[in-house]
């Protein structure tokens, strides 16, 4: 094979390898936004809202080190292939959720009632996790492997991180405007569409890999008869790198999950947003990946010239200051947040024709808002959206606002963005062949984007949102040591190529 065709296999399979990722961050990135509607209808309880993030990342602490096994066993392709499908099954589980058990209850909490498919939902998200795992197995290594490993390898994962960012940004902002106004009345059929749009994508995605050529990396594709006298976990740097990823994962997860719920909530204990809260949620939270696209790219820019460590940092650094800011920043110092469009007219106005308030009397009431036009529709709009005739009018005649620390917390994102490849790529360096066993003990480590948001929103029910993100500050000190001091290797002596380990025997 000659040069060219060389360097065109190794573009196509940079290209795949962008395709994957992009589709992890669409899968991951549909728990916490869907997860509203159960916590809504559950006794506004955000923890179990949660519950479906939790199970898309608990599957990583069961499949992490099987998907590190099958790079070894079938390759880097055959993995990604079985991941496809595996996430396909996933997605129509989901959906299987809209359309089954809705009627069956199988217990209560708190007074609302618990029925079969919530479980179902909480089945398909598990699924979706083994999918997801999988895929970050085979993208990670790949990517570095393909970047060459140390500042380039870094680059090519920022840049592959910029297309899963935009992901990111687009899920939460689809699945918000989809839901709307959060009410008992919200479906998990108020979303099926978009999962009908994933399962097509995974589809064409698994017929299109099928015939692109990957590359597959020394000992892998083997049928697991590489021998191995060591393992990742014999490297400081590589395990420090382990828990770096299970804290960074719920910090990436945790400040725009919670944050949904915390804006989404039109509680006492919520943000206080007005109007189609749900929407204006997923609309800034759409903002954050958006702020980690930009970073993954800006760090794309400068890997070749700027360090891994000195980025990490950075990045670290500023995130504790803008969390721990965000903290302590009342609630009623808000702004109007640019680029998020609303129209409450148009909004209400949905609203009051859902309660049966005739077409010109609806434009009477745009044009002069008050209460007593609302009070034979009271109990219509209050069975319906659970409003008062006093807060319809006030979602009309206020300009929806958005806390400042709402804002610091989605400029997050420009941090976290270059986190999960810098930590990675850090945490590999110096391993040879042991980087794909490694690869899926980190992938056994994003549970860590299930567990930690989890005890993110217990805390954030006992003691409010917004002190729940002393948690992320307490992650992002971690972070902070471990670009410091914890990502030295200072196990430069075991061998990590076969022939370095047959010349040590020799000796």
């Amino acid at each position: 094979m000659n040069k060219t065709e060389n360097s065109n296999g190794r573009i196509v399979a940079i290209v795949a390898m962008f395709c994957i990722y992009a589709m992890i961050s669409f899968v991951t990135n549909l728990a916490a936004p869907i997860g509203t509607i159960w916590g809504y209808k559950l006794a506004g309880n955000s923890v179990l809202g949660m519950m479906g993030n939790m199970m898309n990342f608990l599957a990583y602490l069961f499949m992490g080190i099987p998907a590190g096994n099958l790079l070894v066993k079938i390759g880097y392709k055959k993995t990604a292939l079985w991941a496809m499908a595996v996430g396909f099954a996933g997605l129509f589980v989901q959906w299987l959720s809209s359309a089954v058990g809705a009627d069956t209850v199988v217990g209560s909490i708190s007074g609302s009632p618990v029925t079969l498919n919530f479980f179902i939902y909480l089945a398909g998200a598990f699924i979706c996790g083994f999918c997801v795992c999988m895929l970050n197995t085979v993208v990670c290594p790949m990517l570095n492997l393909l970047g060459g490993g140390g500042k380039a390898g870094n680059q090519l994962l920022q840049s592959g991180g910029a297309l899963n960012s935009l992901s990111g940004t687009l899920t939460p902002l689809f699945v918000g405007a989809m839901i709307g106004q959060l009410t008992s009345k919200s479906q998990m059929s108020d979303v099926a569409p978009l999962l009908w749009v994933a399962m097509g994508v995974f589809a064409v995605a698994f017929v299109i890999i099928s015939f692109v050529a990957i590359p597959e990396p020394a000992g892998t594709g083997r049928g697991g008869n590489v021998k191995y006298d060591h393992s990742p976990w014999n490297f400081r740097h590589t395990v420090l790198g382990v828990i770096g990823i299970f804290f960074y994962v719920g910090i990436e997860i945790g400040i725009p999950g919670t944050l949904n719920f915390y804006l989404a909530d039109q509680s006492a204990t919520g943000a206080g947003v007005i109007g189609a809260a749900s929407t204006i949620a997923g609309a800034v939270v759409a903002i954050y990946w958006l702020l980690m696209l930009v970073g993954r790219s800006l760090s794309g820019l400068i890997s070749g010239s700027v360090s891994t460590k000195a980025q990490i940092i950075t990045v670290s650094g500023v995130a504790i200051v803008l969390v721990v800011s965000a903290i302590f920043i009342p609630k009623d110092k808000a702004v109007k947040v640019p680029g998020i469009v609303y129209d409450p007219i148009e909004n209400t106005s949905d609203m009051l024709a859902t309660a049966g308030m005739p077409t010109d009397e609806i434009m009477a009431f745009v044009g002069n808002p008050t209460v007593e036009a609302l009070t034979p529709y009271a109990s219509a709009i209050k069975e319906e959206f659970e409003l008062e005739p006093a807060e319809v009018v006030v979602n009309v005649t206020t300009e929806p606002r958005v806390p400042v620390s709402a804002l610091l917390l989605i400029l997050c994102g420009l941090c976290t963005s270059v986190m999960w490849g810098g930590i990675f790529n850090l945490a590999v360096e110096g391993l040879g062949k042991y980087t794909a066993q490694a690869s899926g003990i980190f992938m056994m480590m994003v549970v860590g984007g299930g567990v930690m948001p989890l005890i993110q929103n217990w805390i954030a029910g006992a003691v409010g949102y917004m002190a729940s993100y002393w948690l992320v500050a307490a992650m992002l000190g971690y972070i902070l040591f471990y670009g410091v001091a914890g990502s030295k290797n200072v196990n430069k002596d075991i061998p990590v190529t076969e022939e370095e380990e047959t010349d040590q025997r020799s000796l």
